[in-house]
């Protein structure tokens, strides 16, 4: 065998980093030289474009053969003898380049907002040949292949040509949608790291496998869009929240599929009378008990319950039930499997490399490096993704406290300063601010929500106010406050009386959002219900009162699910909510006051016009602490549109209560979460009271809620 350049041997040993140098087609001495690396092969011969014949020599055993075509073929095919086998295919060294100048340029400057069209994978036709586009970011690495169905799985048959700062690129002639494919990477100290998957992969395996898959994404059938302003300030917006794999469950305790979602989530939902639907996030994700709070995909909707295409239908499916689509975004860390982004390229790529910023104490997770160009590109391009190909109507952003902060959860001198010497983590609010401002420019319909839990300020302000930019934040103070409140005995809630008025201190300091969420049911917690205090009839009268209470304060409201049956048990992501708790009276009663709160809700101006505004309430009763009872007035754009909540969360009733009311004669009670139809004891004023010398003398049912509106 010929003497071989040393060019050759990295070829041989999988260690090239520009493969293009030295395999396909090349002028040499007058002669058009093509060379090919293919293990496994007996005997291979070029095919010019006219049907020239040319044999390459086998020059090493390992499978390099050389051999030279006619002058003037530039394009050429390979015919190759595997064992019996004659197989005639597309040299992947012989196309040009898939990225442009101009693409190469967008990306290092960090302004491509449409990153996932050039990065991952895409079919494409290129030369007249159909195969697949892979493009990867690894710029520290020394060598990058794409490993797949295509190739055995062999990282010596494929690697990738390197393009601007960092970026790995092959078209794959003959590779398809379907196929199965990671990236094998030699990382800087020249160490082989565990393979790994497409941070821009459009499609996953299901876990415990960890391979990306081909995807045509722009053939994703595109959902219809939601209802008009279903997101506004003034807009009714009543959230359901829900965790697609225990929502409801079949045959041997097996998840529903996306398909089956969409037969019967949107239309309990729509029957609920709820606005939105909100989705623990669908990312892929290789843990179950990590909720999808710990993505390895950011791009690839779960495998768990379907293909891509099957969420895109139960969004569509939403949409045609009126419901708008909510998913939770987790841009604040990414967990450390070997196949995910961390170590990347075998440098701290998406990561911080100082742990002190690069890893969370609490989750064991890493952070992402929001100070990165690639990094941030990466993090909005795939927002702007769910919305743009999914149709999604918000993001619901988690964790956002431990983004803002340098020294969350962290012990003195565990954390490193800003370069003002301050704990704020500016490139993390410029990433936020980035995120919000392109978002909305894009998708003005759209919405962004902060799951934020400090007393950080403006996060629903808009950027150019010096805010955050957020649609909507939510009021974590008015959650832990009002929980706090009920679940004492109504004994001691004369002491406890501020938990109730707090929150209407700052409640129009942002636009807020009232969440009873996952995280209020799991970890020891108990259920909303396993909060209430007292008897059986009491636990379920102050759950009514509670829930009546939220529905009549300022604030667009989220419940998860399992809250409107009274779930008695704290949620289990591993089975479904227990369903066969309606066959009781004080659970279906529950449900039925949630069902008719959505409507009263939706119905009633007063209730949900100026939401955020503080002009739309109005304090009448804050002092009665040895009663236990409040009252306001909320109100509409209109003079007219007016509603009067009174709660009661004594077990006491209380007759010929006054009230001062600043309008009409007659009131006409609209919903008492004390009604028998609930599992009330059915304490009211028989449908409506008429005022005298503009008060109200009414009847005030226990534990219990009323809501009235004066008849014009």
């Amino acid at each position: 065998m010929p003497k071989l350049p040393a060019e050759a041997y990295a070829i041989i040993e999988g260690r090239h980093s520009d493969p293009f140098h030295y395999l396909g087609l090349h002028p040499e001495g007058g002669k058009s030289v093509v060379r090919a690396f293919l293990p496994e092969a007996t005997n291979v011969e070029a095919v010019g474009e006219h049907g020239e014949v040319a044999p390459l020599d086998r020059v090493h055993d390992s499978g390099l053969f050389i051999g030279a075509l006619p002058n003037g073929s530039k394009h050429y095919q390979l015919r190759a003898k595997f064992g019996g086998n004659v197989v005639e295919f597309e040299d992947a060294y012989r196309f040009p380049p898939i990225l442009t100048d101009f693409d190469l340029y967008l990306l290092g400057e960090g302004t491509d907002q449409r990153l996932y069209d050039k990065l991952g994978a895409h079919p494409m036709r290129l030369e007249g040949v159909d195969g697949i586009a892979f493009v990867v970011l690894a710029p520290n690495a020394r060598r990058v292949s794409v490993v797949g169905d295509f190739n055995f799985w062999d990282g010596r048959r494929h690697p990738m040509r390197v393009r601007g700062n960092g970026y790995w690129e092959l078209f794959i002639p003959h590779a398809k949608v379907g196929d199965h494919y990671k990236f094998e990477i030699i990382g800087p100290h020249g160490h082989l790291l565990p393979l790994k998957s497409d941070p821009m992969a459009f499609a996953s395996e299901v876990r415990p496998k960890t391979a990306s898959i081909v995807l045509d994404e722009t053939r994703l059938p595109r959902p219809r869009p939601a209802p008009d302003g279903i997101n506004a300030l003034s807009a009714p917006m009543s959230i359901y929240e829900v965790h697609l794999g225990s929502w409801r469950r079949k045959n041997d305790n097996e998840w529903l599929t996306y398909r089956e979602l969409a037969e019967q989530l949107p239309a309990y939902a729509r029957d609920m009378g709820f606005t939105h639907l909100e989705f623990l996030p669908v990312s892929e994700h290789p843990f179950d008990g990590s909720w999808g709070y710990q993505p390895t995909g950011l791009y690839a909707p779960t495998s768990r319950f379907g293909s891509p295409e099957d969420f895109a239908a139960l969004v569509d499916a939403c949409h045609r039930e009126g419901i708008g689509v909510l998913l939770d975004w987790v841009p604040g860390h990414f967990p450390d499997d070997p196949h995910g982004l961390g170590h990347f390229d075998g440098t701290a790529l998406y990561e911080h490399a100082n742990p002190l910023q690069g890893r969370h104490l609490d989750w064991g997770t890493l952070i992402y490096n929001y100070g990165r160009t690639e990094v941030t590109n990466f993090l909005v391009s795939n927002a702007l993704f769910w919305l743009e190909r999914y149709a999604i109507d918000g993001l619901r952003v988690d964790a956002v406290a431990s983004m803002l902060y340098l020294d969350y959860s962290r012990p003195p001198g565990a954390w490193v300063p800003n370069q003002y010497g301050g704990r704020e983590n500016i490139e993390a609010i410029n990433f936020l601010r980035r995120f919000n401002t392109e978002l909305f420019a894009r998708f003005p319909q759209a919405t962004t929500a902060a799951e934020e839990s400090t007393a950080w300020p403006q996060v629903s302000r808009p950027v150019e106010f010096g805010g955050l930019g957020f649609g909507y934040k939510w009021n974590m103070g008015w959650m832990h406050d009002t929980l706090n409140y009920i679940s004492k005995d109504p004994i001691h809630r004369k002491h406890h009386h501020g938990d109730i008025l707090f929150g209407l201190h700052y409640a129009f300091s942002e636009n807020f959002i009232l969440p009873l969420s996952h995280d209020e049911v799991v970890h020891g917690k108990r259920s909303i219900l396993g909060r209430m205090p007292g008897d059986e009839w009491q636990r379920f009268a102050n759950l009514r009162a509670y829930y009546s209470f939220m529905f009549g304060h300022p604030g667009k409201k989220l419940l998860f699910m399992g809250g409107e049956i009274a779930q008695s048990r704290e949620w289990n992501h591993d089975q479904s909510l227990d369903w066969h708790l309606l066959e009781y009276k004080y659970h279906s009663g529950t449900q039925a006051l949630i069902r008719d709160l959505n409507r009263l809700y939706r119905a009633v101006p007063a209730l949900h016009q100026m939401d955020c505004d503080q002009a739309g309430f109005e304090w009448l009763i804050t002092d009665d602490a040895n009663r236990n009872v409040f009252a306001w007035l909320r109100k509409g754009f209109d003079e007219h549109a007016r509603c009067l909540v009174i709660v009661n969360f004594s077990p006491n009733v209380y007759q010929n209560y006054r009230v001062r009311v600043p309008i009409g004669v007659k009131w006409k009670e609209v919903l008492n979460s004390d009604s028998a139809h609930y599992g009330g004891s059915n304490v009211g004023n028989i449908g409506e009271v008429h005022a005298v010398d503009g008060e109200l003398r009414l009847t005030i049912p226990p534990l219990a809620a009323i809501f009235l509106i004066p008849e014009s």
